[in-house]
């Protein structure tokens, strides 16, 4: 977070970092939902790496096709809370460690709960409910279906794509993660 500040910084821009604190009981279960559906369907499975998706990412990388991430929830959330952004085998150590120790010491619960509130959804806008307050005037608990897939939806870049004006890919991707949620609707947390 920190480092994107300055990044903005060294852009000509102001300083911003948006951030709220959301309780994973006040969060709308839709976002919850969406968040395992568009990111990590095996989130609740698996303990911290889906080796099926980290192979199939290696392919389609090695193939040479756009650069595609297996990572699990858990895996981002190691890396967000604890490390620092960019690729190396330096830093995938250091996740995989971090992933492997928040997997035993924390629940799947507590694990979403960080990474819904730590990830970056935005220029200057990390967590769930500083994410909703910008694109939708409301608190994370309120978010629809179509919104919470949204916010989902633009993870893999929310500098390059917003919530608030969906392009065609986006929308694509929106109707993917409304169909995984339909799957996933009967998750307990």
């Amino acid at each position: 977070m920190v480092q994107r500040g300055f990044e903005r910084k060294f852009d000509g821009k102001g300083w911003k970092l948006e951030k709220q604190w959301r309780d994973f009981d006040d969060m709308s279960n839709n976002l919850k939902i969406a968040a395992i559906a568009g990111e990590d369907a095996n989130f609740m499975h698996h303990n911290g790496f889906d080796f099926k998706s980290i192979q199939k990412a290696y392919m389609k990388n090695k193939a040479g096709k756009p650069i595609r991430g297996g990572s699990t929830i858990s895996q981002q959330t190691a890396k967000n809370v604890f490390l620092w952004p960019g690729r190396s085998y330096i830093r995938k150590g250091f996740e995989a460690y971090f992933t492997a120790l928040i997997e035993i010491f924390w629940s799947k619960k507590r694990i979403l709960e960080v990474y819904l509130n730590v990830i970056e959804m935005g220029d200057g806008i990390y967590g769930a409910d500083a994410a909703t307050l910008e694109y939708y005037q409301k608190p994370a608990e309120k978010l629809t279906k179509r919104q919470a897939a949204l916010l989902i939806a633009v993870l893999p870049n929310p500098l390059k794509w917003s919530p608030a004006k969906p392009t065609r890919y986006i929308n694509y991707k929106v109707s993917l993660i409304r169909r995984n949620m339909k799957i996933l609707r009967n998750i307990k947390f």
